[in-house]
């Protein structure tokens, strides 16, 4: 009862921030699409007529690779099948989308929605472990785009600086991340022990060392483990971004009269993985998607309006995706709010059940010595 309680006072606390954060991208929003021009904006989308199907299959087809990604994850003998996979995926994403600072839940309702098919801890570790490929996989899309901007076009100082600023970062992520992996740095455990060494959660490093250990073994150990997975998930992952370049050709092929190159679908799906990671935060991504689409649209000649056009068909399509995900989350009997308290308990439970089966291991060896 007692931790229910601070859960729901903890999501009080978040949600005025996340209120701030959804009207500023409302108002982002409005802004831009009445500065290209509305009318404008909806000739282009009546274009698309049924190509829009299309748009959604291919959009569908990226939940699947990153489902198919999730359960390559997951060891012997736990296993989860895609169908279920794909639909804990999809009603996660919704979750992250529509919820203000919903990235600090939709990963977490993933494993709560498949807890019935696999302990929490493994479900969990398999998301972490995905979720770092994916993260490689956008660090090396990101920089192949900003590194094709900058070699193929003339750019304006400040979207050169970005560019630059996008390289510079990436190469850092990139290495510091081969160097982390490498020397297994425990990242949730060590930042508990930095904080208790300045008397900061003593009391929580002492409950939870231990646990959180557990759960960066199970982690570290899958790429120990199973090295003849890394290509696969790899390519995997690959086929998501391939998959948004194509969404984006087809896209800009249809409400445009210029026609577009790979390269520029290439280009306008790379900056579109930037505002992802970046605003996360931001439902939907409502105003900076319209931003800085518009932008790079204007660089690459096709104006103002055709990247803000891209920009709300892109955000048809996930209304799309989303509201079939709270179908699949209102069949489960399920509301958001529900869900989101789930995804905490989920997250502690997790933490635990890693602690018991770490703290079991650890007897076992006792006993065979």
């Amino acid at each position: 009862m007692e931790q229910n309680v601070k859960e729901r006072s903890a999501s009080r606390r978040l949600a005025p921030a996340g209120l701030v954060f959804a009207s500023a991208g409302l108002a982002l929003f409005a802004y831009f699409v009445w500065r290209a021009g509305p009318w404008e904006i909806w000739n282009n989308i009546s274009k698309i007529g049924a190509g829009f199907i299309l748009i959604l299959a291919l959009a569908g087809a990226r939940f699947g690779v990153r489902a198919l990604a999730w359960t390559l994850c997951f060891e012997a003998p736990h296993r989860l099948g895609f169908v279920e996979a794909f639909k804990a995926y999809l009603i996660g994403d919704t979750v992250g989308n529509i919820v203000p600072l919903g990235i600090v839940v939709s990963e977490p309702t993933k494993a709560a929605l498949v807890r019935e098919r696999v302990p929490l801890v493994v479900a969990l570790s398999a998301i972490a472990v995905e979720n770092l490929f994916y993260m490689l996989s956008v660090a090396l899309f990101i920089f192949c785009g900003a590194a094709a901007l900058l070699l193929s076009f003339p750019l304006p100082r400040s979207l050169r600086l970005s560019s630059e600023g996008v390289l510079a970062g990436v190469f850092i992520f990139i290495a510091f991340g081969v160097v982390a992996a490498r020397r297994q740095w425990r990242f949730l455990s060590g930042t508990l022990e930095a904080l208790a060494a300045r008397g900061v959660g003593r009391r929580l490093l002492a409950s939870k060392r231990d646990k959180l250990v557990a759960l960066e073994e199970r982690i570290y150990g899958f790429y120990a483990r199973n090295r003849a997975r890394f290509l696969p998930i790899l390519m995997l992952e690959a086929s998501f971004h391939l998959l948004g370049v194509l969404e984006a050709y087809l896209t800009l092929y249809l409400i445009t009269d210029m026609p577009p190159t790979l390269l520029a679908a290439f280009l306008f799906e790379s900056v579109n993985r930037v505002i992802t990671m970046v605003f996360k935060f931001i439902p939907l991504r409502a105003g900076i998607d319209e931003l800085g689409t518009g932008q790079l649209a204007r660089v690459l000649r096709f104006g103002n309006t055709a990247g803000v056009t891209l920009a709300v068909v892109r955000k048809a399509r996930m209304l799309f995706w989303m509201a079939l995900g709270v179908a699949l989350l209102a069949a489960r009997g399920l509301s958001l709010c529900a869900v989101t308290d789930e995804a905490a308990r989920a997250q502690r439970a997790a933490v635990e059940e890693a602690g018991e089966s770490r703290e079991q291991g650890i007897r076992v060896q006792k006993s065979e010595v």
